[in-house]
């Protein structure tokens, strides 16, 4: 069976969809509207590694979205995650991925740039169990999810 992923390539690779728990989290919602597999990681720093060690290690490429509350009309992707001063890079085509979410009408930037936050500590974990096959994307909080839901038309299979 051969799916889309964020690239926008046909591909027959298996791709998992995850976000953060939590019923006001844009990610969960997100995530929640994505076809295919997807699964949510604890909002807590030792239960989203808990949660990542239950992860199937034979996924091809891994998509995290996380919240960010600086974000109101645009997504942002990342291309690095660190932590205690061990970097870890993606090695997926941020490029293509930010295509893909333009033809979607949905503006992304992409970020060389390591947060400190939750997300980063997950994205961390997921590029070294996953060996580079993960992007973090950030989107806009609940607060401002609105501006980027109609842009999708209900439909989030653009991802």
């Amino acid at each position: 069976m051969t799916s889309q992923d964020l690239a926008g390539t046909k591909t027959m690779n298996k791709v998992l969809y995850i976000g953060f728990k939590g019923k006001n989290n844009s990610s969960e919602i997100l995530v929640n509207t994505l076809s295919g597999q997807h699964s949510l990681l604890t909002n807590s720093y030792s239960g989203l590694k808990r949660d990542i060690d239950k992860l199937a290690a034979d996924y091809d490429e891994v998509y995290l979205f996380g919240t960010d509350k600086n974000l109101s009309d645009s997504f942002r992707i990342e291309q690095n995650a660190e932590i205690e001063g061990i970097q870890l890079a993606t090695i997926l085509d941020l490029s293509k991925i930010a295509e893909r979410l333009a033809v979607s009408g949905i503006k992304s930037t992409i970020s060389k740039t390591a947060t400190h936050y939750l997300c980063n500590e997950a994205y961390w974990y997921l590029l070294k169990k996953y060996c580079g096959r993960a992007a973090l994307i950030h989107i806009p909080s609940i607060k401002h999810y609105s501006n980027i839901a109609p842009l999708c038309g209900g439909n989030y299979d653009f991802l």
